[in-house]
């Protein structure tokens, strides 16, 4: 008996030796739809494969809510390590409420976000980091181009350039359009802030007149649907396009996977192929506009430094390859990732839809900006009017002009 417990003894003083395995260290992500956005789970199995012994977790919180519930747990001290950034005034409210955590960002290479870090910085200092960039390129249908033996668009050319080629790709007999505008205002006239000097919000908008006049142009001569009997028919901009009978289309990245998609399903069978937007004289080839989706450190995180390795790896070259690996845009700009999205099973297989994917510039479709949240809605109405002629695209500058003055006054 004496020597089996001194066995067991033994035994038991051996397992106390070895040391306990380490747990995963866990950063934990605030974040929207996260079982049904394939990026997160993309970026999740691609950083902890980098980084053994850590892991992701997503803390899930409804898209529509987003704003509102993320307020509310940072108001109530919550101290979740990353929350990522549907909206850019997000960002700013929280930084004014001290819930972000400033960026060491000194020896950060941001080179590859061509300049929409900024609109993550206050007073120059950094406070998110942009992951993300939905910018607009140019669709159009190659087989059509083939068939009417009309050379295809470039990544460099001018509005009045692409104006001139709808009209000459336009076919009503077969009822063919050049081109295909979608009523929101970006998709008609928000083309000005590509310059990166204008904005929605700077209280003057006799640049959006020259993008009002082309439109007008293009469907006065038949090369676009009518606004009116756009709205008349309810007719999306994705079924429109995928009807095959659409030369050109100026809509925003994203609209890449949902053809990919397409074809895959039978929902449209011709070839596709993208470019960058056109562009105004003077303004460079390859200037577009978008939004951004960013992370954020929140100012609670106890776990600030691993935070911020997963952060700036998420948006730095390593994190963009995983989010374009299934379709989505990443905001870092270079070879490498334009190289991973033109790899995406069913991207078009040509250099110019591949160069279309290095912007040499990309704008805030609405930037961070005081009372814009009114602003957006005096241009927007005054927007559907120009559009539905019930007023003139002076008229409707000159009301935009004046009743944004009056916010303000």
């Amino acid at each position: 008996m004496k020597k089996m417990l001194s066995v067991l003894l033994a035994a038991m003083l051996v397992l106390l030796a070895i040391p306990a395995m380490a747990e995963d260290q866990v950063i934990t992500v605030v974040t929207w739809d996260a079982t049904t956005t394939p990026y997160l789970a993309a970026q999740k199995e691609a950083f902890e494969a980098a980084n053994p012994g850590v892991k992701i977790e997503y803390v899930d919180v409804a898209s529509q809510d987003y704003a509102v519930k993320t307020t509310t747990m940072l108001e109530g001290g919550d101290k979740s390590d990353v929350y990522m950034i549907k909206e850019i005034d997000n960002l700013i409210n929280w930084q004014a409420q001290g819930f972000a955590a400033p960026l060491d960002t000194a020896d950060y290479d941001m080179s590859g976000f061509v300049g929409t870090e900024a609109n993550y910085a206050v007073d120059g200092v950094q406070y998110a980091i942009p992951f993300r960039s939905d910018f607009w390129v140019l669709f159009y249908n190659k087989d059509l181009f083939d068939a009417a033996g009309v050379e295809y668009p470039t990544n460099d050319m001018t509005w009045d350039q692409y104006a001139e080629l709808a009209k000459k790709m336009t076919n009503a007999e077969k009822q063919i359009y050049g081109t295909h505008y979608h009523t929101w205002l970006s998709a008609v006239a928000n083309w000005a802030v590509c310059d990166g000097v204008n904005t929605l919000a700077d209280k003057e908008y006799s640049d959006l007149l020259y993008f009002y006049k082309l439109y007008q142009d293009l469907e006065d001569s038949g090369a676009c649907m009518s606004f009116a009997d756009l709205k008349a028919a309810g007719l999306h901009y994705s079924g429109a396009f995928a009807n095959g009978n659409i030369a050109m289309m100026p809509m925003g990245y994203w609209y890449v996977s949902t053809l990919i998609g397409y074809n895959k399903d039978g929902t449209c069978n011709f070839n596709w192929g993208i470019t960058a937007v056109p562009h105004l004289e003077g303004v460079p080839a390859g200037s577009s506009f978008g939004n951004l989706t960013g992370a954020m450190i929140n100012a609670k995180s106890e776990n600030k430094d691993l935070a911020w390795k997963y952060v700036a790896w998420l948006g730095g070259p390593e994190g963009a390859k995983a989010t374009a690996s299934v379709g989505a845009r990443p905001a870092w700009v270079s070879e490498d990732v334009a190289g991973a999205m033109a790899s995406v099973e069913g991207f078009p297989a040509d250099e110019t839809s591949k160069g279309a994917l290095l912007p040499s510039g990309v704008a805030m479709e609405w930037p961070v900006a005081e009372k814009v949240a009114d602003i957006k809605t005096i241009v927007n109405e005054e927007h559907s009017m120009i559009m539905a002629r019930e007023i003139t695209p002076e008229e409707g500058i000159e009301e935009m002009n004046e009743r944004v003055a009056e916010l303000f006054e």
